[in-house]
């Protein structure tokens, strides 16, 4: 009998090449299975089955993780307003942890002896899936042939075309990543520092002009109403912003950022659903919250973020850090008005019974009604003193 492997499978390039090369190189069983984070949909979930059967695999399964990568991922990034290097939502990045766990999980269950991916040796996938396959079932071999052969996205197309398969490789060209979270977008000018990808390589492309009205209701941090329509499921709230938000274009940009294995990576990527919330999730933080919270959760979102980008899911801290944001979220609801244009968006303003700057204390710049002018005097006079101080002792300074 042959010894089965669990190939993680997309139909992307690198993985339709694996599930060849796996099955007729090295004689193996292949069972592919996709983890789908939201990004595919049920049509495209057939396409990618079909595709798989089409290289010769033995079995397909369709690993659904949408509602898993939501609660124990998305959600935290979220009230963490998580963007790497204040730019890119981790789309991608923060999937392949729930795509790694939900493919070994299936590996065990199907007693495969292998477990295999299509990540290349130069970026970081191939570190999240290996630490998130070493940790959970060391027991179980990882074979990866794009990473082992070092091929490039040009010999993996003339392999599969020695090998009959019939495919759009101009379409190819570029390696698009979609889910739930954002879309990322890598190809040759990706590898440059002063090129960006052409229109047509995203996925979707302007389809209205003039502007329009978002409105976004946060219960607790999370989405639960667009533009007043109230979703009891998150993600479907997620995909509405999205579907909103890509008829502007709104959510492209290009990261640039330092990888796990320590050279820098650059991609581009289609985020509209991620931006907009993000954006609008931070703007009524800032009137909900105290200035400590704001600064400590500053703090901590971003080794979160850092912490999920490189591969650090499964390290206990992790939960800790969790814990304190879910805490934080306590008074962030309220309403949250956007205005979208072509390829961009304004934040408009927030409506919330937590708005702390609706109180009774002052309107900044304008009256002060908890405070005397003479208390402001003698709170400036205290405050001022530890400067006083150093300026006397060091006066030749």
């Amino acid at each position: 009998m042959k010894e089965k492997v669990v190939l993680a499978f997309s139909g992307g390039l690198d993985t339709s090449f694996c599930a060849i090369y796996l099955g007729q190189e090295k004689g193996l069983e292949v069972h592919s299975a996709v983890a789908n984070t939201g990004g595919f949909s049920k049509e495209e979930l057939d396409v990618i089955e079909k595709k798989a059967y089409s290289l010769g695999v033995k079995s397909h399964k369709t690993l659904d993780i949408t509602a898993d990568y939501y609660n124990k991922g998305i959600r935290y990034m979220v009230y963490g307003n998580v963007l790497r290097n204040n730019t890119y939502p981790i789309s991608v990045s923060s999937e392949r942890i729930f795509q790694a766990l939900s493919v070994i999980e299936y590996a065990k269950k199907i007693g495969a002896q292998y477990v295999a991916h299509g990540s290349t040796g130069a970026g970081n996938d191939q570190i999240r899936f290996d630490l998130a396959f070493e940790v959970l079932a060391p027991e179980i071999k990882i074979l990866t042939p794009t990473r082992d052969l070092e091929l490039t996205r040009e010999a993996e197309m003339e392999y599969l075309r020695n090998h009959g398969v019939k495919d759009n490789f101009e379409k190819m060209v570029y390696s698009i990543n979609q889910g739930l979270w954002g879309t990322s977008i890598g190809g040759r000018e990706t590898l440059t520092s002063n090129k960006t990808l052409p229109e047509d390589a995203y996925p979707k492309h302007l389809k209205k002009q003039g502007e329009e009205t978002l409105t976004l209701d946060f219960l607790k941090g999370q989405l639960k109403a667009v533009n007043g329509k109230t979703y009891f499921n998150p993600v479907d709230a997620i995909r509405e912003v999205e579907t909103i938000g890509s008829a502007w274009a709104i959510g492209r940009d290009m990261h640039v950022g330092d990888t796990i294995i320590g050279i820098k990576g650059r991609v581009g990527f289609e985020a509209a659903a991620p931006m907009l919330i993000i954006k609008a999730h931070h703007l009524l933080e800032k009137h909900t919250l105290t200035k400590w919270q704001q600064y400590w959760k500053e703090q901590l979102s971003n080794w979160y973020g850092m912490f999920l980008h490189e591969a650090q899911f499964l390290e206990p801290v992790m939960r800790d850090m969790e814990k304190f944001l879910e805490s934080s979220q306590e008074n962030v609801t309220g309403k949250v008005i956007i205005k979208l244009l072509p390829y961009t968006f304004q934040l408009v303003g927030i409506e919330s019974d937590h708005d702390l700057m609706n109180s009774k204390f002052g309107q900044y710049g304008e009256m002060n009604k908890g405070w005397s002018a003479d208390d402001a005097k003698g709170y400036t006079k205290i405050l001022s003193n530890q400067l006083k101080i150093f300026y006397a002792v060091n006066n030749e300074k």
